[in-house]
C-alpha cells in the first residue's frame, strides 16, 4: 500500500483554531509554509500543553493530536509520554515518516528522539529560546548529536554549547511570511510599540522608563504595548503612577494580521527582552519599515535598522535620536523569510 511522506512535528502547543492567530506565530507560519511549499508532503503534530483539551482535530489541513497535559505529573505524566510512544507507533504504521522535528529541546523531544533512534527515523529539535539556558535537565536525558540540533539563530547555538558543551550543526533562523503584508503604507503615527508576552523575562517595565524619559523631549509621544501576561497589571499600574496613561496604551492581545499593520503604522519596536532565541516581531518590524531596538542581537551579522544597545541609558539614547532626526528612513529590510527557513530544514529531512 501506498504511504504518503509524512512528517512529524512535536510541539509545546498549536493553535485550536484560526482565531488563534497570535498564538506562537513562527511556528504557525512555519507550518503554513510547508503547506504551501510541499503540497505533497502530510503533516501531522503532536501538541503537548494546548489546546486545552485531548483529542484529534484538524485544523486547516494539518493533523493536531492534542494532549492537554496541563497539570498533569507523575503517573499521569508517564501515562501521556506512553500514549505520545502509541501515536507515533500508529503514524509510521499508516504512513512513510521521513523524519520527526521538534519545536524546543524538551521532554516531547525526548521521546521523540528515542522512538526515532529505535524506528531509525531521521529526527531533530529546533532550539527556539530558552531551552537553550542552562538548567534544561532534558539535554542529558535526549543526549543530542549535534546534527540532530537546529538552532534558531547564531546566538542561541553558541548559548546552547556554552551550557552543554554541544554545538547545534545547523542554524535555520526565524523567517517572515511576505504574504502577510499587506500592500498599502501608512502613516507612522505610532512612535514605540512593544509587542510580545507580559512576563518578567521579557523587562517592559524598561519599556515605560524609557517613555519617561524620552517624554522630557518629545512630549506628545503615542505609544502602545500589545500583549498579555501577570506582569500587565502591574505594567499599567506603573503608567498610572509615571503619569503615562494618555501616553501608553495597554489593547491586549490582537490577531496578528494586525500586529503587522500596526508595525506599519510603528517607527520603533522596542523589544527590552533580556533573552531571547530570535524574536519574529523584531524581524517582522524591520520589514514593516520600522526600527528595532534591542539588547538582544540574534545572529552574528549585523540587521540594518536593528540597533542593539547594552544598557537602559543606551537604549533611551537610541530611541531618541532615531525619533528626533527627520532624516530617519522608515524603509523595509528583509532579513530571512520563512519560504527559506522552511527549505532548509526539509532539505535536512532530504526532501
Amino acid at each position: 500500500m501506498f504511504k504518503t511522506n509524512t512528517l512529524v512535528i512535536l510541539s509545546p502547543g498549536f493553535p485550536a483554531s484560526d482565531a488563534d492567530s497570535a498564538f506562537l506565530p513562527a511556528q504557525q507560519t512555519f507550518v503554513r509554509t510547508l503547506q504551501k511549499n510541499y503540497a505533497n508532503l502530510k503533516i501531522i503534530i503532536i501538541s503537548f500543553h494546548y489546546p486545552l483539551h485531548e483529542k484529534k482535530y484538524t485544523l486547516n489541513g494539518v493533523v493536531v493530536y492534542s494532549l492537554n497535559a496541563k497539570g498533569k505529573k507523575g503517573l499521569k505524566r508517564l501515562l501521556l509520554w506512553k500514549k505520545i510512544w502509541n501515536i507515533l507507533k500508529n503514524l509510521k504504521k499508516e504512513n512513510e515518516i521521513i523524519g520527526i522535528l521538534s519545536f524546543w529541546a524538551n521532554e516531547l523531544s525526548f521521546i521523540g528522539k528515542n522512538f526515532a533512534r529505535r524506528n531509525k527515523i531521521k529526527q531533530l529539535i529546533w532550539i527556539s529560546g530558552q531551552d537553550a539556558k542552562k538548567g534544561n535537565k532534558f539535554i542529558s536525558l535526549i543526549n543530542p548529536y549535534p546534527d540532530e540540533l537546529v538552532a534558531l539563530s547564531d546566538f542561541l547555538a553558541k548559548e546552547f554549547h556554552s551550557n552543554y558543551h554541544i554545538m547545534p550543526t545547523h542554524v535555520i533562523p526565524n523567517g517572515i511570511d511576505k504574504t502577510l503584508f499587506k500592500n498599502e503604507s501608512f502613516t507612522r503615527t505610532i512612535d514605540i510599540l512593544g509587542v510580545g508576552s507580559l512576563i518578567p523575562l521579557k523587562q517592559y517595565e524598561l519599556f515605560i522608563k524609557a517613555v519617561i524619559s524620552i517624554k522630557t523631549k518629545i512630549p506628545n509621544l503615542k505609544c502602545i504595548i500589545y500583549g498579555n501576561g501577570p506582569e500587565k497589571e502591574n505594567l499599567i499600574s506603573l503608567t498610572k503612577i509615571s503619569s503615562l496613561e494618555n501616553t501608553i496604551s495597554f489593547p491586549g492581545v490582537i490577531d496578528h494580521p494586525l500586529v503587522l499593520e500596526k508595525m506599519k503604522m510603528a517607527k520603533i519596536l522596542l523589544h527590552p527582552s533580556a533573552y531571547e532565541g530570535f524574536s519574529g516581531a523584531c524581524i517582522e518590524a524591520v520589514y514593516a519599515g520600522a526600527h528595532v531596538v534591542s539588547f538582544t542581537k540574534p545572529m552574528d551579522l549585523d540587521i540594518p535598522h536593528w540597533h542593539i544597545v547594552k544598557t537602559i541609558e543606551e537604549m533611551n539614547a537610541k530611541v531618541l535620536a532615531l525619533l528626533s532626526d527627520p532624516t530617519t528612513e522608515y524603509t523595509p529590510v528583509e532579513v530571512y523569510t520563512m519560504d527559506e527557513s522552511a527549505k532548509a530544514m526539509m532539505q535536512l529531512f532530504g526532501l
